[in-house]
């Protein structure tokens, strides 16, 4: 299998965990991570990747919530899809604080993953806060940044 279709698996598994996690929130994270990884296809590090962002996301809850409500304009927060939400994310964290990604990588995985998660509204209005976002970075959108 490919590094690319191994970090779309975790991708996929991190949305998977974060969408359940925002319905059913534990605090007991490194449990529901094993329970979790347990049902999986591949061992759990196969998901290494997958369990970074999710773990990053988790820890920078409240910052990328901010940010999605800032950016989301004329949205209530509250009425975001549970599934678009987790996208959001995701996808976020991995543009404010993964240097090591490409913003606009982020912003095709996001469109990808409401293909197969959401309804067909979603990718334009994810593609629309992300894109936002991208534009108020300080960064190249096409290249990763090293630091």
């Amino acid at each position: 299998m490919s590094k690319k279709s191994q970090r779309r698996d975790g991708r996929i598994a991190a949305i998977q965990f974060l969408y359940a996690w925002s319905i059913n929130p534990s605090d007991n994270l490194e449990r529901d991570l094993a329970e979790f990884f347990a049902d999986k296809e591949q061992p759990r590090d196969y998901y290494a990747f997958g369990e970074q962002l999710l773990l990053g996301t988790i820890d920078k809850f409240d910052a990328i919530d901010e940010r999605i409500r800032s950016l989301a304009e004329n949205w209530d927060f509250t009425r975001i899809a549970r599934i678009d939400l987790a996208i959001l994310r995701l996808s976020i964290f991995e543009m404010l604080f993964r240097k090591d990604i490409p913003p606009v990588v982020s912003i095709n995985e996001a469109i990808d993953l409401s293909k197969l998660f959401s309804n067909a509204d979603a990718k334009r209005f994810i593609n629309g806060i992300l894109d936002r976002l991208k534009d108020q970075l300080d960064r190249p959108s096409r290249t990763a940044s090293i630091e």
